[in-house]
């Protein structure tokens, strides 16, 4: 299995924990605010494999606290969850970003103890949601991603392991060419009952396919973040200020 990147060190991606941050290239959007638009088609070459990653983690026990993976979309990966298996072995917990198109892979990958945290997009509210993925039309896509939404939002009953408590959070990075008010009046009620939502700062790169777009104000970070907090436990502004 090909490995398309590799931050060796991060305090930001796997919260509470040190961890590694592993990049898997091939994604169903085309979000026009995508940091990670080089890894978008899943032919992107890789900087190693699996085998070398594991000897990288091998090495780094003691030392780092946890794995993160991200893309891309990493549950595009066929071989994703027997290299996930793997990892556990060495004793690291495993955090995963998804889109949520990929329901039947996320419970598979959840249900086996293979992932620890869960941070799944919310692009925007339904209606929106095509627009910010940059397609035509979601097609059966949004229902994909609204099963996952609501396979995280019921593992709140579910019961856990105390050696592998389960955890995740929901998140949208917010635009201001693509988000607005109403988009947080719609998003609120969708994931009611969430544990965790962040409300994070789009910030402008390189990588970014679309020129032009922009952050909301940190007033109508506030603003958006008070919308939702009605309907979520735990609701907070991740960058800017």
């Amino acid at each position: 299995m090909q490995i398309q990147g590799l931050q060796k060190m991060t305090l930001l991606d796997f919260p509470g924990r040190v961890a590694c941050t592993v990049f898997l290239a091939g994604c169903q959007f085309r979000c026009p605010f995508c940091h990670n638009s080089e890894l978008l088609g899943e032919s992107e070459p890789g900087i190693m494999d699996d085998a070398q990653l594991l000897k990288f983690l091998e090495s780094r026990r003691g030392i780092l606290e946890g794995v993160a993976f991200t893309g891309g979309e990493p549950l595009m990966r066929k071989e994703l969850p027997a290299l996930l298996a793997k990892i556990k072995e060495l004793g690291y917990p495993i955090k995963l970003d998804t889109n949520g198109a990929l329901p039947e892979r996320l419970k598979e990958v959840v249900s086996a103890g293979l992932v620890d945290y869960v941070a799944m997009d919310i692009k925007n509210s339904p209606a929106r949601y095509a627009q910010t993925c940059g397609l035509p039309d979601m097609g059966k896509l949004l229902a994909r991603v609204e099963e996952s939404k609501n396979f995280l939002l019921e593992s709140e009953s579910a019961e856990t392991s105390p050696d592998s408590p389960f955890d995740y959070e929901f998140r949208t990075t917010c635009v201001a060419q693509l988000h607005d008010a109403a988009s947080f009046e719609a998003i609120g009620p969708w994931i009611r009952g969430a544990k965790r939502y962040f409300l994070q700062v789009f910030t402008d790169r390189e990588t970014v396919p679309f020129a032009g777009l922009t952050a909301p104000s940190p007033e109508e970070m506030r603003a958006y973040a008070d919308i939702v907090r009605p309907f979520v436990g735990d609701v907070q502004i991740r960058g800017g200020e």
